[in-house]
């Protein structure tokens, strides 16, 4: 039978990106079979574009505390 500790020294050899695939399955193997697939296979194309935006540098990133901010504003905006 493997163990975790099997599974854990199997996996710290792979690669970054593998890992995070490996992580991502484990996860959701952990939730309901509620998926939606092709939801999530969008996802995993937004993620890995706006991922690839980042390395290129092409990508606009902005600080969390300005981003909350003006989400907060938005909301009492709206609300008036």
């Amino acid at each position: 039978m493997v163990t975790t500790s099997d599974v854990l020294h199997a996996a710290s050899s792979l690669s970054a990106q593998q890992r995070a695939e490996v992580a991502h399955a484990l996860l959701l193997s952990l939730e309901p079979n509620e998926g939606d697939a092709d939801a999530d296979a969008a996802w995993a194309v937004e993620i890995r574009r706006r991922l690839q935006a980042i390395r290129q540098g092409t990508a606009t990133l902005r600080d969390w505390d300005e981003v909350l901010g003006d989400i907060r504003r938005s909301i009492r905006l709206e609300g008036s």
